[in-house]
């Protein structure tokens, strides 16, 4: 290793959204920026958080709203962080299994994966089942504090289905979410790609409906770093989000998508087939055996501007948080938040003259933010 370079450690999760951190350390971005970038593959959420409260991790690739829950003391060894820069939007999706869609389906649920429909698709399902006094149905999600739980519980609440008492919601690692499916062990899930294309393309499993449907353009993956470490060391923060831009406009561009998926695809990243990869990377999105969709937007990457964080993203995961009774609202809380999605840092790391603008959230069912 260059002795020149400063050593920064990243932490992951093999997802399809860690490709920005992946191409950052191994094709030279961070390398360029002065930094030797070493990448540490976890199992769950709950070890990334902890990891980095200890000080085992730099940096890491993170649940968007986990560094929220951090910074308000609502997680194990929470300590304060920052989300400063995004590293993906979109690419989660929720799948159920055949036997569920078929039910779903024989009442009306759109095969395209409008949320609207197939969300009150599975409210008449689970009516019925009430009926009949049958047992809870049981999804999974990866973390409480994830876009996943959120974003199941807002399409469910959305269908009259109240994700309390009307379904179990338990937390799973993402890549066994496929497994438990096949298992019988759940009957749907709410994770990233390529964990949704796994179950389709295994036969096991069918997408009923997607984030980018949900609530377009969303973040889902932030860079994670806590407040002291950050302050500590703001010239290499600085010079990791200018690595991770270019990264992610080289992960953004169609050309690179093959070679994307291949780099993902090694045993020591997400250990998958790379066309399970190339789904989500190229937008042509499997719902089912015969069923492909083209959706563009399923998941993308991008530097510049666009990977500024917002403090409306935040306010949003912290409204989620309050309905859901996982904390108490208050001012403090409200300013803790802006602070953590402040773009800033990463506005000024980048020299970006151009603001990033806040914006108005709209959700598929038309509720605004």
């Amino acid at each position: 290793m260059d002795t020149n370079l400063k050593p920064v450690i990243a932490g992951f999760i093999p997802l399809l959204d860690s490709a920005v951190v992946v191409a950052a350390a191994e094709l030279g971005f961070a390398e360029q920026e002065g930094i030797a970038l070493k990448l540490i593959r976890e199992t769950s959420w709950a070890n990334i958080r902890d990891r980095i409260s200890v000080g085992h991790f730099d940096v890491a690739h993170m649940l968007a709203p986990m560094p929220i829950a951090s910074s308000l003391n609502l997680t194990s060894l929470a300590v304060p962080m920052l989300a400063p820069m995004l590293l993906g939007l979109g690419g989660n999706a929720i799948t159920v299994s055949n036997a569920l869609w078929a039910d779903m389906s024989a009442v009306g649920a759109d095969p395209e994966g409008d949320p609207t429909s197939t969300g009150a698709a599975l409210a008449r399902v689970i009516a019925d089942q009430q009926e009949a006094d049958a047992p809870l149905l049981h999804f999974g999600v990866v973390h409480p504090f994830s876009g996943h739980a959120y974003e199941l519980r807002y399409w469910l609440a959305a269908a009259g289905i109240d994700p309390d008492r009307d379904v179990e919601i338990t937390v799973l690692a993402p890549q066994v979410m496929a497994d438990a499916l096949a298992a019988g062990q759940l009957d749907g899930y709410c994770v990233g790609e390529p964990w949704n294309t796994a179950a389709v393309d295994a036969g096991t499993g069918r997408i009923a409906t997607y984030k980018q449907a949900i609530w377009p353009d969303s973040p889902e993956k932030v860079l994670g770093v806590t407040r002291k470490w950050a302050e500590a060391n703001p010239e290499t923060l600085a010079a990791l989000m200018r690595a991770f831009s270019a990264a992610a406009d080289w992960c953004a561009d169609p050309k690179n998508n093959a070679e994307l998926a291949d780099m993902l695809a090694r045993p020591d990243l997400l250990a998958c087939p790379a066309e399970i990869c190339l789904a989500a990377l190229s937008g042509r999105i499997r719902l089912g055996p015969v069923s492909v969709k083209n959706v563009p937007d399923f998941l993308t990457f991008s530097g510049g501007l666009k990977a500024a964080p917002m403090p409306v993203h935040g306010k949003w995961f912290y409204e989620q948080m309050v309905r859901w009774g996982q904390v108490e609202r208050s001012r403090e809380a409200e300013s803790e938040v802006e602070k953590v999605f402040s773009p800033t840092a990463y506005l000024e790391a980048l020299e970006l003259t151009g603001e990033a603008t806040d914006m108005t959230i709209e959700m598929f069912d038309g509720a605004r933010f």
